[in-house]
């Protein structure tokens, strides 16, 4: 009943399909790209149509994925003092210390609170048996949770009463369960969300978060560290103490003394500052020892050795080149497996054997024999289809789609009860993730028939966002948001006066000849050779490439304002 009433809930949603993605667009919600060489900002395409995932179902996937994240914090905290697992023998030490992701400058360092992983991304897949699978763990900065958040938001705005008889559990508690993670291992100060800049890919999530947390926003400029303690400097030169920052930068670029060298989105010091004690960094440095994807093929004997339990979740049919015998496998069988480089990310690096000719073939074979441990090698999982509206046709079509559940870990570990389902816009497509050109969809998770079957352990402690959520005061404003709202107001400012100016002039002469706008072309100090005079006038207003448009300024505008959210 609870299903049936909630398919009828998401055709309603089909239907103001437009209406959200305007919705979604004006308010920012944007995913970057990087392509030749150059950053585009693009839509990240919702698709009105949830995956359901019924109550069940969902209790099952939040013990395993519990389970799972549990074992990868004590493996990173193992790791990094006692290596007894490496003693022990059940991971490779190669397989440890020549991950791209292991950082010897954390060695011995247990962040605040005994937390590595606060926030895990965990990849899965459904098989067309109704089977899940776990393709991947994600623990460094895992993104994707407000896209689901903030398009719920919507849907609940567009037509309230539609939720009101359909029983999805609420996914409203993100924000909490971060800020609630964050607090615990806070040392004393404020929480900042460190983000690397505006032309960043997730950038959306890095401000909306902030704003949802109340944590304050900052970008490498606005934070120093002085005496191994970390501060945040405002517009004025005054100092406020860090005492938890949400980085959402790679470990390589997060501190030009311990990492990169040549990094200029660090903060000089902060891994001082964090391996003394003085702050916490969410999620911990280091952490992609753990989500290298070779050590995948190890986590189900990690939740063996650290929990003494049974995992509850399936890795996909994993080989690893490495080990004689399944590098024989892998060699034998390469034009049925898929192929990942485990030194890549976002969907790249990832061979299909199906679709390469015999000689990509045989290069492959050849990469793979001169470097066995960059290479694993998996089963094909053919996972169910999900239905996506089409955006030319309007019509229902399937697409392949695969699950990021989110889980948060303080002084507790939680499921979100929610998640980012990316599909794929290419038919039989396999890869799915958003650079890659995909889109998303909202993640619902069916509540229990009945509100007494709900387990004690499913009830969240709330967490007091009141004192968090407040105005930011303007000794919180930093120097770089004060030139964005100077900014901000130069070029709204250049639109209105504009546009006033424009329309009046515009409506004498339009039945004129271009000699009689000359004038006013005259007087903003624009060209005056124009031949078309109605081509001008487009471009003069809409052209995104003419610097000197209205759209451009509009554009500049807003790109100072969305800095400016939280």
């Amino acid at each position: 009943m609870i299903e049936s009433a909630a398919r009828a809930l998401a055709k309603e949603l089909v239907s103001r399909r437009e209406e959200i993605n305007r919705e979604l667009s004006r308010n920012g919600v944007r995913f970057g790209v990087y392509k030749d060489g150059e950053y585009h900002d693009r839509l990240f395409p919702y698709d009105p149509v949830p995956r359901i995932i019924e109550s069940d179902e969902f209790d099952r996937l939040e013990a395993g994925l519990k389970q799972r994240v549990q074992a990868l914090n004590a493996y990173l905290n193992d790791i990094y003092s006692d290596k007894q697992i490496i003693h022990d023998g059940v991971v490779p030490e190669e397989f440890v210390y020549t991950s791209a992701g292991y950082y010897p400058q954390v060695n011995g360092v247990t962040p605040p609170g005994g937390v590595f992983a606060h926030i895990a991304g965990e990849d899965l897949v459904q098989g067309e048996d109704g089977r899940w699978w776990v393709l991947e763990d994600n623990l460094r900065i895992p993104s994707g949770a407000s896209y689901p958040l903030f398009a719920r938001d919507i849907e609940r705005r567009i037509n309230p009463r539609l939720f009101r008889n359909v029983h999805v559990r609420d996914n409203r508690d993100y924000s909490r369960l971060l800020r609630k993670a964050m607090d615990f291992v806070s040392t004393g100060g404020i929480a900042v969300v460190l983000s690397p800049g505006r032309y960043n890919s997730a950038f959306f999530e890095h401000a909306y978060l902030a704003e949802q947390t109340g944590a304050t926003l900052a970008f490498p400029e606005d934070l120093e560290v002085v005496d191994n303690r970390l501060f945040f400097l405002d517009y004025a030169g005054n100092r406020h103490r860090v005492g938890v920052v949400y980085r959402r930068l790679a470990d390589d670029y997060l501190d030009p003394f311990a990492f990169n060298p040549d990094s200029v989105i660090g903060v000089p010091g902060l891994l001082s500052a964090y391996r003394a004690g003085n702050v916490s960094i969410v999620n911990a440095p280091g952490n992609g020892a753990a989500d290298d994807k070779a050590i995948y093929y190890f986590v189900p004997q990690m939740i063996r050795y650290y929990l003494g339990e049974e995992p509850i979740l399936s890795n996909a049919p994993t080989y690893m080149p490495m080990f004689e015998k399944d590098r024989g496998e892998v060699l034998d069988r390469i034009g049925e497996l898929v192929i990942k480089d485990v030194a890549e990310a976002g969907g790249y690096g990832v061979v299909f054997g199906k679709d390469l000719d015999r000689r990509e073939r045989g290069e492959l074979a050849d990469r793979i024999k001169a470097e066995p441990r960059r290479f694993i090698a998996q089963e094909v999982i053919q996972f169910k289809d999900l239905d996506v509206v089409d955006s030319t046709t309007g019509e229902t079509v399937p697409r392949k789609a695969d699950l990021r559940a989110f889980v948060l870990t303080g002084q507790n570990t939680h499921v979100w009860y929610s998640g980012l389902t990316r599909y794929s816009s290419v038919p039989g497509q396999m890869i799915v993730n958003s650079s890659q050109g995909g889109g998303f969809k909202d993640t619902w998770v069916l509540a229990p028939e009945t509100k007494d079957s709900v387990r004690q352990s499913d009830e969240v402690t709330s967490v007091n966002l009141i004192p968090h959520v407040r105005k930011h005061a303007l000794q919180l404003v930093t120097a770089s948001k004060a030139d964005n709202l100077y900014w901000l107001g130069r070029y709204t400012e250049r639109v209105f006066t504009t546009l006033v100016q424009f329309y009046p002039f515009y409506d004498r002469v339009m039945d004129e000849n271009a000699d009689a706008f000359r004038p006013f072309a005259h007087a903003l100090d624009l060209p005056e050779d124009f031949e078309d005079f109605d081509a001008f006038i487009e471009s003069f207003l809409y052209d995104g490439d003419n610097p000197d448009s209205v759209r451009s300024a509009i554009v500049r505008a807003f790109n100072n304002a969305v800095i400016l959210r939280p």
